[in-house]
């Protein structure tokens, strides 16, 4: 699962139709961008063509170039620095080799940011942070419309998120409107239920960062078991053969291990099951919640089987 797929907006239409001045605030971004940011499928689209964008002026050939270039500016350098049989002066040859490469990788910084701050990608972020202001929760934010690396899961709160190159902008909070029950009510969209979070998909949470282990422990218990058994070979001490009982341990924590991947293999299904009926629910004009760290790294694709 990642950011392409289900089709899980940070918020719905309906959620932001939820508060007329939000509401108002998305119609004003709107006329100014051109985007009906009211409509989940014109978002759904939006998002879609601007991520790619990014990602195909994040990783031009120029960018890989760049890359390569670097690597070498400072391999020559040090090669000719650290053997003393090779002419030093040589490696000032580096420097413009790495002035160019770096001026390379500014250029594919400009483009990828400048995709980033597209007028209709801006406008969202600034109708998320005006939601955020008016108390309204954000499913989740794709790391790469703050310019953030996919690993990056930081939970976007009311002061914004300032590890991207483009964060989502930060607003005063704002009270709820002083409007009668009757006449909220009768302005309100019609509500529909969010999905019940299975138990299955609470363990997951629970469990999702556990784990991961039992291969390095394996391994060194059998590095350790054989190590010990060398030892008492080599200085004719039988007591050192004791270590080999460390060998059985490791395939003990090895079964341990792959019951538990398997365990969580299962839960993570029913947790990616859980996320597409949060999506779908969306869809159909539910106001849904804020996903958990454990959810949101796996919509965005940051745990894997």
């Amino acid at each position: 699962m990642t950011d392409a797929g289900p089709d899980l907006l940070p918020i719905g239409g309906t959620a932001l139709a939820s508060d007329p001045r939000v509401l108002a605030a998305a119609r004003a971004i709107g006329a100014r961008t051109g985007v009906d940011y009211t409509n989940d499928a014109v978002v759904t689209a939006l998002l879609a063509e601007r991520r790619r964008a990014a990602h195909k002026a994040q990783h031009r050939p120029l960018a890989w170039v760049s890359g390569l270039l670097i690597a070498a500016a400072v391999v020559w350098g040090m090669v000719f620095l650290q053997i003393p049989s090779l002419d030093r002066r040589a490696a000032l040859a580096a420097g413009p080799l790495l002035v160019v490469a770096i001026a390379m990788y500014v250029h594919v910084h400009k483009g990828w940011k400048r995709e980033l701050m597209h007028p209709a990608l801006a406008g969202y972020r600034e109708l998320l942070g005006v939601a955020m202001a008016h108390g309204l929760p954000l499913a989740h934010v794709p790391p790469w419309l703050e310019g953030r690396p996919s690993y990056d899961t930081t939970t976007t709160n009311a002061a914004g998120s300032r590890k991207g190159a483009t964060p989502i902008p930060s607003y005063p909070k704002v009270d709820p409107p002083a409007v009668p029950t009757s006449a909220a009510h009768a302005h309100a969209p019609v509500s529909v239920p969010v999905p019940p979070k299975p138990p299955a998909v609470d363990e997951y949470e629970r469990v999702a960062d556990a784990g991961g282990w039992h291969d390095e422990a394996g391994c060194l218990l059998i590095i350790a078991g054989a190590v010990g058994a060398g030892w008492a070979w080599s200085e004719t001490e039988p007591i050192g053969y004791g270590a080999l009982a460390l060998i059985p341990l490791a395939i003990i924590v090895w079964l341990v291990g792959r019951n538990q991947g398997s365990e969580k293999a299962r839960l993570r299904a029913e947790a990616a099951e859980y996320v597409k009926a949060i999506a779908a629910a969306q869809a159909a004009g539910a106001q849904v919640p804020e996903l958990s760290p454990q959810l949101k790294k796996l919509l965005h694709g940051t745990y894997v089987p």
